[in-house]
């Protein structure tokens, strides 16, 4: 009975462990790596070193993103940290002039 007891610790302290560091972790590469096979033409993208861009041609293993008007590169899908859903956003025309100061 005392090597029951003895052992009861280590087995708790390892189910804690697991719960909150492996399990986690674990559906984390699983969300990232389903967020990357759902890849297509047209997404607006965040790359791990932190460049944006929008997918124009893609492979199995390969993304070709572009950055800059006529300006693409090419990446592996792994490069992807994320997919923009405000990209559309940022292509619309910005007012200069804030809405009080129209008034005037």
């Amino acid at each position: 009975m005392k090597d029951a007891a003895q052992l009861l610790p280590i087995v708790a302290i390892a189910a804690i462990f697991w719960l909150l560091i492996i399990r986690p972790a674990s559906r984390q590469r699983k969300a990232t790596a389903q967020l990357q096979a759902e890849l297509s033409v047209g997404d607006g993208v965040m790359l791990t070193s932190g460049i944006f861009g929008t997918i124009v041609g893609e492979t199995d293993e390969h993304l070709e993103v572009e950055i800059a008007p006529g300006v693409a590169i090419r990446v592996v899908r792994g490069a992807v940290a994320s997919v923009r859903r405000d990209h559309l956003e940022d292509d619309a025309p910005v007012d200069p002039t804030p809405d009080d100061e129209e008034e005037r």
